[in-house]
């Protein structure tokens, strides 16, 4: 096992590392800009280091100065957790070559599910199920309107490299067709450096179903269930719920053979999560994520599992040392994603945190590296907390969520709380009639039933 592990994040997810590694007996390195000095992760680590200015290109994303600082402290791996380098197969290659391990899946699987078009093929031939679409990146506008004919419009044309909702755009009809994929490239190339676009078939009123997996070393492959994140603003997930209210078990089980069995083909090693869009009984992938997902919490109370150490000890080299069979789904768990934004606009509120005090008792947990008389950044993600609750069944662990929500307080800056309180009391989500559409209407005012 590792003596040292550096944890090259910050914020909540930091935190959610450094607490693994301590329960396991593993010395922590927390790595900050000169704006996270105060940072709670920095406190609560064993050791830390400075490794560049308040912008995440100078620092988070400063691989020189991660493999320096590793180094320095003698760590023996780095957990890139969620976001900044978790993705990035070079950053992996990098680390491995230093002699450090990296605590996620190969740099080869990286890269490979990183190309949305590489990974669909791949999938395909395995014979995952996917949405209609392009065989591979579109050459062009023509080729583009051929594809959309053929498949039919609305359409979706979406970046190769991309993720998070950037370098993706909606043609309903061949006259947006031209406008799409001009844009969508433009973002594209902006985002990622790739201006690469594929097109799919646009569903009208599909569910976000994901699947957790994870894979060790001598070719075991399990899965944990699925969460639905369909409740989404601009296909960023704002609320999540393990297990779906849209599925029962036959149809997870067979979602969780299909898809276990394509990564054993290939070989994967580590936690990832395969995405899927669900509508008429049906499954489709449309990507995969190769690193720790942001809303982790509620698999791991569903199925009483810490993720993060099951990552740790694949990276260093141990056996998964159980089968699918031994895994339990016990209740229901929902998590919410608090921001530091304005409710309504989304609009980013960085600034003081006056008073700050987490909701407690039976079967509520909060991620958060917030604290009073913390300044939250204007520099990195908004994401400020993340409040899961467990409870025996999906009824209790609503009640559970409206109880913690209500005793959440964060003073001093403007939250998504509000809102989360406005979801958590909506008839709709509480009877799980919602798909990724619901939500935008909800904000806008022009559909989600309150009550409940």
């Amino acid at each position: 096992m590792f003596e040292k592990v550096l944890i090259a994040n910050r914020g909540e997810i930091a935190l959610r590392i450094n607490r693994a590694c301590r329960e396991m007996g593993i010395l922590t390195v927390a790595v900050h800009s000169t704006a996270d000095l105060n940072a709670m992760h920095v406190r609560l680590a064993d050791e830390s280091v400075c490794i560049g200015p308040p912008s995440a290109r100078d620092s988070y994303l400063n691989i020189p100065a991660l493999i320096s600082a590793a180094t320095i402290t003698g760590a023996d791996a780095i957990h890139p957790g969620y976001g900044f380098l978790s993705e990035n197969a070079d950053f992996a290659e990098i680390v491995e070559s230093h002699g450090f391990a990296f605590i996620g899946p190969s740099p080869k699987h990286i890269r490979m599910m990183g190309d949305k078009i590489a990974a669909k093929q791949t999938m395909r031939n395995l014979g995952v199920p996917l949405v209609p679409g392009s065989d591979g990146a579109l050459e062009g506008l023509d080729q583009a309107r051929q594809v959309a004919e053929a498949i039919g419009y609305p359409v979706l044309v979406k970046a190769a490299a991309g993720g998070g909702g950037r370098g993706m755009k909606v043609a309903e009809n061949p006259a947006a067709l031209e406008d799409a994929f001009r844009i969508a490239r433009a973002e594209a190339r902006a985002a990622f450096g790739d201006d690469a676009v594929y097109m799919e078939k646009y569903l009208d009123n599909p569910r976000h179903i994901e699947l957790q997996v994870l894979a060790d070393n001598l070719g075991s492959v399990v899965h944990f269930g699925e969460r639905d994140c369909s409740l989404q603003r601009r296909h960023q997930k704002l609320v999540e719920e393990a297990g779906s209210p849209a599925l029962n078990r036959a149809e997870r089980d067979e979602l969780g053979a299909r898809a276990t069995a394509a990564l054993a083909k290939i070989g994967y090693r580590n936690a990832g999560t395969l995405e899927f869009l669900y509508q008429d009984g049906q499954f489709a992938f449309i990507e995969m994520n190769t690193r720790l997902q942001v809303e982790h919490p509620v698999t791991e109370m569903v199925c009483n599992v810490d993720l993060v150490r099951e990552q740790i000890r694949i990276a260093a080299g141990s056996p998964l040392g159980y089968g699918q069979d031994e895994i339990r789904f016990e209740g229901h768990a929902i998590e919410c994603r608090v921001t530091a934004e304005d409710p309504r606009s989304f609009i980013p509120t960085p600034g003081r945190v006056a008073a700050y005090h987490a909701p407690g008792g039976l079967g509520v947990r909060v991620d958060s590296a917030l604290y009073s008389g913390y300044a939250v950044p204007p520099y990195y993600d908004s994401l400020v907390a993340k409040l899961v609750v467990h409870g025996p069944s999906r009824e209790a662990a609503l009640m559970r969520l409206r109880r913690a929500l209500d005793e959440f307080v964060i003073d001093g800056l403007t939250t998504t709380l509000p809102l989360h309180r406005q979801i958590a009391a909506a008839a709709d989500f509480v009877n799980g009639d919602y798909t990724i559409h619901w939500l935008e209407q909800f904000v806008s005012g022009g559909g989600g039933r309150s009550g409940g």
